[in-house]
């Protein structure tokens, strides 16, 4: 790395007009490389994608978007067969054929079915679907607004017509929410005003710049991706608040090197050396097994997750890269200039932290202990988890949606009509499936009505409405049994709809999960090892990882799945089920993102063990080094992430709340306690590396020498 150095510092003007480029052209294109991400979810060879292009392919209809329903609740002393009922709600579900040609409509008047209306016969609904290219999400909003537009006005018997649905409902009562740029702009901002408390200069501004440069960089660079294959929309979340994040960690930690070393009276560009020597390598470790986390995804069966995985990865390495040229020139030209007022000590050292890991020291196995009940306390709630769709109640909680859904909750019908099973059959059988299918235990009724919208090119469509929500474990029950009914007859049935390819999507992911699992943790220790010339360093790394991830898993359970959080703080019911991509993403992004600061930490510690030989001393030193700058770092992170949680859609608000509550729990109980307290307890044994796999991975071995005889004040020994 030193050498890197000298050749980036003989070539500044070079390196400063690449970043400069890079990040004028990015701020020029920006938009088109947003505009180029794909919104597609696509699972090639599973029954329930297949199924629904299928369906959309030959009715343009209907597929993984779910329908519409227009609910309708009578005043008092009034029915659906009281005089002139039937024919003002046939005349209102006319009037919305009309307003969206080509939907497909069932309701009460057009099937005969009582299953449209509640038991004392005040309340119905119908179900309708708008026209959707394979395009899907904004058509579905389009046809959506179509319907609102339609029935504004329309009334029975006095009664509005309530637009809901879980589309309606996701959109509803949300607001006009903030974009990727501003909430980037609030977390920029305060994490300006931690720099700026940490360094006391202007070289808060820094990491900043460092910023800015990598995230302009990854927008152009994925731009350029999306001419060769797809992106995912999600990646310019990521890109905008991670990469806020990730820049501003890497920065953070080699400045406050390099103020160390020029501190201890090294001239400016030799301090730039020093700095990246240390503090630059732990970024480049640091930086790979973040983008390992994210490159694990590739091994998941889903397209729109590898895109994730691919895309995601850039955001650390564009971060690795900028701060390993386009720093040490800021540095070593500007550097010292902004380094002032210097209200705060250059040497890094924190007397509090200092004294925070003697205490963890003395007190080794009580922190461990304190560590490992507060792990287990979410690790219990994580085993909970229940990956799905967000259930209705916990959509909009206002608006007329939301009417609609109380409505039909009010009267006995409740949520299962708002996700309804597609059954796609051969046209002759289709009524003898829906006759099967309706006496299914949880079915309140099957549809196949005839007519061009139902039945075309020879097949015919069956909905299936639940009696309980689809995304309810007892929901999923219902849709097994579906399945396995519809597969049992001769007909040769296939089951589509938005709750089955969630399913899929279910089955395809954690089906694979484990070997995601694998991948990473065997590909990140191997990397470890290497960096920290150790084995039981790595290992333990990797192990707290896990439980760091799981730990956030049971977060996520507790605030949104048992809704004890999102109530209280956004007002929003529990959602039964944790979006189905945010476990497996969240996994990806936090076992990186955490492993941040377990290469801070202990590539200092490794550092001081080397120059004292011993194990507590590096413990403190190393915890006195880095405590605030991992506890800044994590702030800043959490910055970035609740900036994300002010996003208008339930499904980020739920992403953004496990990544920030999953780094605040990864800076305090694992890095600041559980951390020094095992590296304690293991004295010598941390540093060991036999010469086999030292000459394979081509690092020097480190012998298992005996300890001096010695603590640091108020520390006990470590001698094993």
């Amino acid at each position: 790395m030193t050498g890197f150095t000298r050749w980036v510092l003989r070539h500044k003007l070079i390196v400063a007009l690449f970043w400069v480029g890079m990040t004028v052209i990015g701020m020029i294109t920006v938009s088109r490389s947003t505009a180029a991400l794909s919104k597609q979810f696509s699972e090639p060879g599973r029954e329930g994608y297949e199924t629904n292009q299928t369906i959309l392919r030959t009715y343009g209809t209907g597929g993984r978007i779910p329908p519409a329903l227009l609910v309708v609740a009578l005043p008092d002393g009034t029915t659906v067969d009281s005089p002139g009922i039937p024919d003002q709600l046939t005349g209102a579900f006319a009037r919305i054929t009309a307003a969206v040609p080509g939907a497909r409509v069932a309701s009460y008047p057009s099937t005969g079915d009582r299953a449209f209306v509640s038991a004392d016969g005040r309340t119905t609904f119908a179900l309708v679907d708008p026209p959707i290219s394979p395009a899907g999400f904004e058509d579905g909003s389009r046809g959506l607004h179509a319907i609102e537009g339609a029935t504004r006005d329309v009334r029975i018997a006095g009664a509005p017509v309530h637009v809901s649905g879980t589309l309606a409902l996701s959109s509803g009562g949300a607001g006009g929410g903030v974009s990727v740029l501003t909430e980037s702009l609030v977390g920029g901002l305060g994490a300006l005003v931690i720099l700026a408390f940490v360094f006391g200069s202007f070289l808060a501004i820094v990491p900043m710049l460092m910023a800015v440069a990598t995230i302009m960089g990854t927008f152009l660079i994925v731009w350029g991706i999306t001419t060769v294959t797809a992106v995912s929309f999600i990646v310019e979340f990521l890109i905008a608040l991670i990469g806020l994040g990730v820049a501003i960690d890497y920065s953070l930690l080699v400045v406050v090197r390099w103020r160390e070393e020029r501190a201890a009276g090294r001239e400016n560009e030799d301090a730039v050396r020093c700095a990246m020597g240390t503090a630059g390598m732990a970024v480049v470790h640091s930086g790979s097994t973040v983008a390992v986390g994210l490159l694990s995804l590739i091994v998941l069966p889903v397209p729109f997750l590898r895109s994730v995985g691919f895309g995601g990865m850039l955001i650390p390495l564009v971060s690795v890269v900028a701060a390993i040229t386009l720093l040490p020139v800021l540095l070593a030209t500007v550097g010292p200039w902004l380094d002032w007022p210097r209200t705060r000590r250059p040497s890094g050292t924190s007397r509090s932290w200092m004294g925070w890991a003697r205490m963890v020291v003395r007190h080794r196995w009580i922190a461990v202990g304190a560590a490992l009940l507060i792990l287990g306390a979410l690790l219990v709630p994580a085993f909970l988890l229940n990956p799905g769709d967000p259930q209705a109640d916990s959509l909009a909680q206002a608006g007329d949606a939301r009417q609609g859904l109380t409505a039909l909750e009010r009267a006995g019908i409740g949520a299962g009509v708002l996700t309804p099973i597609e059954v796609l059959v051969k046209g002759a059988e289709a009524d003898a499936v829906a006759a099967r299918l309706a006496r299914i235990s949880g079915v309140r009724t099957a549809i196949a009505p005839a007519g061009a919208a139902w039945r075309r090119a020879d097949t015919a469509l069956i909905t299936v409405l639940p009696t309980v929500d689809a995304n309810s474990s007892a929901g999923r029950d219902i849709l097994d049994r579906v399945r396995t009914a519809a597969h049992a007859g001769p007909e040769r049935a296939r089951i589509g709809g938005r709750v089955a390819e969630s399913a899929d999507f279910v089955s395809a992911v954690y089906g694979n999960f484990s070997l995601m699992v694998a991948l990473v943790a065997c590909i990140t220790f191997l990397l470890l090892v290497r960096a920290f010339r150790s084995l039981l360093l790595p290992l333990k790394a990797v192990l707290l990882n896990f439980l760091s991830v799981g730990g956030a898993w049971g977060i996520l359970v507790l605030v949104w799945q048992r809704g004890y959080g999102s109530k209280l703080i956004w007002g929003i019911d529990a959602t039964g089920a944790i979006t189905i991509w945010v476990p497996v993403m969240a996994f990806a992004f936090l076992f990186g993102l955490s492993m941040d600061y377990e290469v801070f930490i202990l590539a200092r510690m490794r550092e001081e063990y080397d120059r004292t030989g011993s194990t507590d001393e590096a413990i403190v030193e190393g915890i006195g080094r880095t405590g605030r700058l991992v506890t800044c770092a994590a702030l800043i992170l959490t910055l970035a992430f609740v900036s994300l949680a002010s996003a208008p859609v339930t499904d980020i608000k739920v992403f953004a709340t496990g990544l920030a509550a999953g780094i605040l729990l990864d800076a305090t109980v694992i890095r600041a306690l559980l951390v020094p307290a095992l590296v304690s307890l293991m004295g010598r044994w941390n540093w060991w590396l036999p010469t086999l796999p030292a000459r394979l991975l081509r690092v020097s071995p480190s012998s298992l020498v005996r300890e001096p005889h010695h603590a640091s004040p108020g520390t006990a020994s470590s001698e094993l």
